[in-house]
């Protein structure tokens, strides 16, 4: 799960690259972050978390979020895999809403 999070951050522009170090039970995702400007300001200004153990939001194709008016991400998992909420309203299908990213 946090694999596939990660890919859709990288394919929506927040995250630079994503690799994986170490070996067996030590291994570890590594994220490095997409900086923009002179002042080398992250990309990623906030994560909500949305749905949580306690309370699961789930949401169909019409009721998927725009998160700020389509400038930022909410990130969705489906029955045909995790994927943001743009190419979960392409592809029709609704979902869990795990996070908004901006």
């Amino acid at each position: 799960m946090s694999r596939s999070i990660a890919q859709v951050l990288r394919e929506e522009g927040f995250i630079a690259e994503v690799n994986d170090e170490g070996e067996g039970v030590k291994k570890q995702l590594v994220l490095e972050l997409k900086y923009s400007g002179k002042h080398r300001q992250p990309i990623i200004r906030s994560l909500q978390r949305v749905s949580k153990p306690g309370l699961r939001i789930y949401k169909n194709t019409r009721g998927l979020p725009k998160v700020l008016g389509g400038l930022g991400v909410a990130i969705i998992s489906t029955s045909r895999g995790v994927m943001s909420d743009r190419n979960a309203r392409k592809q029709g299908v609704g979902g869990e809403v795990l996070c908004y990213v901006y």
